[in-house]
């Protein structure tokens, strides 16, 4: 039986190749795998003595040749491919252990490996007979297997053919990322790219998707991760699927309102609570006071570390999650106490390059909404301008309402969220839903609207609610009569000229 190994990651080869060579196997090799094998005393043939020919133009070219992939992709009981490998010379070769240049490490031409995937899919095409191993962590189940059975079973090698095909999707899925990110033929900032080629590797099984009768797991990119992958569960029972997508839009809407001590509150997606504060345990308690029905069962995220004084006002309300960069351990201890709560401790969240939703034979795909807050470039559209405060409070309202589910209205005021109609198919109903909730809190407030009014009623809600300053994007063609509803009131209206609808 014979083996060729050639791996860049060189993790666990020594111990796998001594493991061959003890059940008999003869190895071939080639550059630093040979070397690293050779210098342990195994003994191993490099690939260019047993091919005959030198390694050429750079090491680009070592392991193509036919007495190689003839060697694998040969057909053991097709009589005319034996016949061929008499008269060509070619022995067989049983396994091949191969992984690649790290390209998505390290992203350049000279990274583009091509011996190794084309080794790896003639293993893997050829599975039937030949294993390929492209995942050092599977090196002990082959051995295990050759030990006690002197042969890898037909379903050991689908798997492991299964996983090779993966690895060079995923790889050559790196490489055309990379062409289109370094794509010069265009001035575009947000084109799309002709294709996507996307390769997700399934990482956390869930209890069941949004409803019990549906099956749901987390995948992350191939050779990539995310926040998740790095976050620690300190406490509580696991994830479901609704608990991983809320803390999801928590945490994202969290780390978007700036740099400030900020707490938010997200129910079914849509934030409940949401309030900026010099003290993050008041900026808490204010987040809690928008909405505290909905609040209830809700996932709080909070962007500073939590202290005691922050655990003991979440302890007063059934928190499904929390998340944050850290906690102190009296506040680890005092939230421990609640057996079903679930503390999470994250680093911030990436800004991913495109949102993709599903459809019937395919994606939308778009470029990810970004909130642009330079007030510079927006217009003030009435005879009253803002005030310094109304200004604070118009930014804090416009960027929540970026991460409200359309149509909504926010109502805000010191930094805190005080009302929030999201969801609604007209925009009266969200308006008149966020004064509902704000409770006359919103005196002296701002209002923000993630589109345009297209009549005045929408406006009618934020006036009643006692609010003094409105921003949204403009647009409708009932424009002028919105800023003479709004001159009447006295109100200080802004348009930004960029709306942020959110299905």
């Amino acid at each position: 039986m014979k083996a060729l190994l050639s791996v860049f990651d060189k993790i666990g080869i020594e111990e796998f190749a001594t493991g061959l060579h003890n059940l008999g196997w003869e190895l071939l090799s080639s550059g630093g795998t040979a070397k690293q094998i050779a210098e342990a005393g195994i003994p191993v043939t490099d690939v260019a003595d047993y091919t005959g020919s030198p390694i050429m133009l750079g090491h680009r070219v070592v392991t193509l040749h036919p007495k190689v992939h003839g060697g694998i992709l040969a057909d053991r009981e097709n009589e005319e491919h034996q016949q061929d490998l008499i008269d060509n010379e070619i022995e067989t070769i049983d396994l091949v252990v191969c992984n690649l240049y790290p390209f998505q490490a390290e992203p350049s031409i000279e990274n583009i490996d091509i011996g190794g995937p084309t080794m790896v899919r003639a293993a893997a095409k050829n599975h039937q007979y030949v294993g390929v191993i492209v995942d050092p962590a599977d090196y002990d189940v082959v051995l295990v297997e050759l030990t006690n059975a002197g042969s890898l079973s037909s379903g050991t090698k689908q798997m492991l053919a299964r996983k090779a095909f993966a690895h060079t999707a995923g790889y050559d899925a790196a490489i055309v990322s990379w062409m289109d990110d370094t794509d010069q033929s265009s001035d575009a900032e947000d084109q799309l790219p002709d294709s996507l080629h996307l390769t997700l590797d399934r990482v956390h099984d869930l209890r069941y998707g949004e409803n019990p009768h549906q099956t749901g797991a987390r995948y992350k990119f191939t050779n990539s991760s995310g926040w998740w992958d790095e976050a620690t569960k300190l406490h509580g029972k696991e994830m479901s699927y609704l608990n991983l997508f809320d803390t999801e839009a928590a945490w994202r809407l969290v780390h978007s309102m700036g740099d400030e001590p900020t707490v938010a509150i997200i129910k079914h997606a849509n934030p409940c609570g949401l309030a900026t504060h010099d003290d993050i345990t008041e900026a808490y308690v204010r987040a809690n006071a928008c909405d505290p029905i909905s609040a209830f069962g809700g996932i709080v995220a909070v962007n500073r570390e939590v202290p005691l004084s922050l655990a003991e006002a979440l302890s007063e309300v059934f928190t499904e999650v929390i998340v944050a960069p850290s906690f102190d351990e009296a506040a680890i201890t005092k939230l421990t106490e609640k057996k079903n709560i679930r503390i999470i401790e994250a680093n911030p969240p990436g800004s991913p390059l495109f949102d993709m939703r599903s459809i019937d034979g395919g994606f939308l795909v778009q470029t990810s909404d970004r909130i642009q807050l330079d007030q510079n470039q927006w217009e003030i559209v009435t005879k009253r301008e803002p005030t310094n405060e109304e200004w604070i409070d118009l930014k804090f309202a416009w960027r929540a309402a970026a991460r409200v589910s359309s149509n909504c209205i926010v109502l805000a005021k010191d930094r805190q969220a005080l009302g929030i109609g999201a969801g609604q198919q007209n925009r009266r109903d969200a308006g008149e839903i966020a004064a509902q909730k704000a409770e006359g809190r919103a005196e002296g407030g701002a209002c923000a609207s993630d589109a345009f009014f297209p009549f005045t009623d929408g406006l009618d809600a934020a006036i009643n609610a006692g609010c003094t300053a409105v921003i949204q994007p403009g647009g409708s063609i009932r424009d002028q009569e919105v800023i003479e509803a709004a001159n009447n009131a006295g109100l200080a209206m802004v348009f930004t000229g960029e709306r942020h609808f959110k299905h």
